[in-house]
């Protein structure tokens, strides 16, 4: 198959989810000549192709440690009635919950890479990376038009599984590091039509069905939309009679833009690998009958669900972590514990240890003190053989543990723009992403309205 050349681009974007949205956006505006690839036809990655919501969270205690383009978004959505902003977390978890409406979210997202300056290609999958001298040269991707090569002066790693890193051959870990084990994927399923007051009733006349909340149910009334983490002692039941198969102890879901419908977070799919085809294809099958079982489960348990109806599932399944491209630093658990300051500081955030458990059952959550955050440092981002080439999104350089806190998209989004600005400075200036002047990351990130504690 003849190959079709591209024109050459100061900086590429491999990956349109959030993180990959936010780089293009930052690194156009910031005068790169920008082209980010996405493989479906959208921007949002996980929050449009996976289904998942809300966005959780912006904030560490008070603070709104998330600005920047990431949180325009949210302006942006809020100004057309497409989301209620940043709101109370009614399941007792984390700070807040950013709810949204996924088609407006594409919309929006789309409109801010173009109004920026930069290009987007859709339906097209990375084929292959050319390297020479330990920099991307150019890499080859497939679509409709068939083969085609794309070169570039940097290129950005948003696959979210660090495709192009390995490609490129950069050095990575996968899953927990005592066995390799990863946390379970997840496939969600979106409802509409739950009578939401009814449920409401339940959980106050049932507080022991919902730990989290210690016996106070007042907390579900702090916000405008209800997400809740319970109905232990149905979740039991169904799966003594073996009605349930799902290996969690309870449901979760988040109650969207749209009064009456929610998201599902409940399936958990074991010992699948994200970066295997075949094992990924299993997962979303195990994924669909377990939203079956889930379905038949809300709407013959739970008050308030015995009218809802299946909007959707995914479209595909929710991966929270496969490799880690090993960078120039490795953030750890103490670093994220100990709320340590980087010199090359380049995001915040305070979302707490979340894993869930490879092995089954559980989930493990370690959190800061109120209102603490940690700090993520370019070093992550950047590795020491590939001179052209940064990281984004959830495969950044992390141990397993402190990959479970900063995986979720507000800091990824928050990670993307600076990955953005990064790869815009190191082009224009002909330096390697190593040798970036990283205040001036730090000073222009800051111009671009993200919050900085350095």
């Amino acid at each position: 198959m003849e190959m079709e050349s591209m024109q050459k681009y100061d900086v590429v974007v491999m990956g349109g989810g959030i993180s990959g949205a936010m780089a293009a956006v930052a690194a156009s505006s910031s005068g790169a000549k920008t082209l980010i690839v996405e493989s479906h036809g959208f921007l949002g990655g996980t929050l449009t192709a996976n289904g998942v919501g809300p966005m959780m969270t912006f904030h560490a205690g008070e603070k709104l440690a998330i600005q920047g383009y990431t949180n325009q978004l949210i302006e942006r959505l809020k100004k057309l009635g497409k989301s209620p902003g940043h709101i109370f977390d009614t399941v007792g978890f984390t700070y807040s919950v950013t709810p949204f409406d996924a088609e407006a979210m594409k919309h929006e997202l789309e409109l801010m890479v173009t109004e920026s300056g930069g290009e987007i290609l859709y339906h097209t999958m990375l084929a292959g990376v050319k390297t020479e001298n330990g920099r991307i040269v150019s890499i080859t991707v497939c679509n409709k038009s068939g083969l085609s090569e794309i070169q570039g002066s940097v290129f950005i790693d948003g696959t979210g599984d660090g495709d192009l890193s390995v490609g490129a051959g950069a050095e990575f870990t996968k899953g927990r590091e005592s066995d390799g084990a990863m946390q379970p994927m997840t496939l969600k399923m979106k409802m509409y039509n739950v009578d939401i007051p009814k449920v409401k009733e339940y959980i106050h006349s049932h507080p022991d069905d919902f730990p989290l909340y210690n016996g106070d149910t007042s907390i579900i009334e702090k916000a405008p939309r209800l997400s809740v983490g319970g109905f232990d002692s149905l979740f039991k039941e169904a799966k003594a009679k073996g009605e349930i198969s799902i290996p969690r102890e309870n449901i979760l879901f988040f109650e969207t833009n749209n009064p009456g419908e929610v998201i599902m977070n409940t399936t958990r799919i074991l010992g699948h690998d994200a970066t295997d085809a075949m094992s990924l294809s299993q997962a979303e099958m195990v994924g669909r009958k377990q939203c079956r079982e889930l379905e038949l489960f809300v709407r013959k348990y739970i008050p308030g669900f015995e009218n809802a109806v299946v909007e959707s599932t995914g479209p595909s399944i929710g991966v929270r972590g496969s490799r880690q491209i090993k960078g120039v630093y490795t953030l750890t658990v103490e670093d994220l514990m100990e709320q340590r300051l980087f010199e090359d500081t380049i995001a915040h955030s305070g979302y707490p240890v979340d894993i869930h458990s490879p092995d089954g059952e559980g989930t493990k959550h370690q959190k800061l003190e109120w209102g603490g955050m940690y700090s993520i440092p370019y070093s992550c981002m950047i590795t020491e053989s590939v001179r052209n080439l940064i990281v984004i999104g959830r495969c950044i350089s992390a141990t397993f543990e402190a990959q479970s806190a900063m995986r979720t998209t507000p800091t990824t989004g928050a990670i993307g723009h600076a990955g953005g600005v990064a790869a815009a400075i190191a082009a224009k200036s002909g330096v390697d992403v190593q040798d970036v002047n990283i205040k001036e990351v730090q000073q222009s990130l800051k111009e671009q309205g993200a919050f900085l504690e350095i």
